[in-house]
């Protein structure tokens, strides 16, 4: 499945508008919850390939627990966030390298090599053609390295009606976005919210997404509801596509029936 640019989401300016927001609370909660998913307490002499690296956030999380990175992005914008975050946290460090590159581009991963940890959290799904830069990025896991993934649930009918939300936010006007942005947000946010409210929690739900990957819960947001190309799979159907290419599931976390992404953890031997 292709996509023409000017359909795309512009993924790099949502970037660019939440790293302006990061502080260190939020580094060192990229930087644990990195350990937490790998089951680590620091990636010394590992070797970590950041695919859509997006902000920047987790390869500099990366970074500071002692990890060689690689951060490619497909969007020039992503790129030059990366970059900047690079300059403003790592000095253009040699061992933090960031390049413009596409996972669906077979012989650039290929010319790549293997690294110890490849890292696409939450980025496959928006290529235009998911299981192909599945596989691609597969073929980058060393032996006895890791590959974590996450990916957007299938919800069945629901995930086709998301369908339609991305498409019709990405086809408006910028000025107009807003009648489908408010909406889906308070769609998402609002039950929780109010919940919160009643429990004299006060924003305790927005205040702890902040705090589990160092995200902002705004610009994701923004990034669900304009995510365009979005593609979704069942937890099974990512467990048996790695198993059949010489991988072991490690640990995975789901997300039910809900929406947003699977987390799995894969291991090479």
């Amino acid at each position: 499945m292709s996509t023409p640019e000017n359909s795309r989401f512009a993924f790099g300016a949502n970037w660019r508008r939440y790293a302006k927001e990061l502080d260190e609370a939020a580094i060192r909660q990229a930087e644990m919850s990195v350990c937490s998913l790998l089951a680590i307490d620091n990636l010394k002499g590992r070797s970590f390939l950041d695919v859509g690296s997006g902000s920047g956030l987790f390869s500099l999380a990366a970074r500071r627990l002692g990890a060689s990175v690689l951060s490619f992005d497909y969007d020039p914008e992503s790129v030059a966030v990366t970059e900047s975050l690079r300059a403003r946290y790592d000095s253009d460090n040699p061992s933090w390298r960031i390049e413009r590159g596409s996972a669906l581009d077979a012989d650039y991963l290929a010319g790549l090599g293997p690294f110890d940890i490849v890292y696409a959290w939450g980025v496959l799904h928006h290529t235009g053609d998911m299981w192909t830069a599945l596989g691609n990025v597969a073929g980058n896991v060393a032996p006895n390295g890791t590959l974590v993934i996450a990916i957007y649930n299938d919800q069945g009918t629901a995930s086709r009606r998301w369908v339609w939300i991305k498409r019709t936010y990405n086809r408006l006007p910028k000025s107009l976005r807003f009648v489908v942005l408010w909406p889906a947000f308070l769609r998402l946010w609002g039950p929780r919210i109010i919940r919160d409210i009643l429990a004299g929690r006060g924003f305790s739900a927005w205040r702890d997404y902040h705090r589990e990957r160092g995200m902002s819960p705004w610009r994701d947001v923004v990034d669900w509801v304009g995510g365009w190309p979005f593609e979704v799979a069942t937890p099974d159907a990512i467990i048996a596509f790695f198993v059949k290419r010489g991988l072991t599931l490690a640990r995975s976390k789901t997300v039910g029936r809900g929406h947003g992404c699977n987390e799995f953890v894969f291991r090479r031997t």
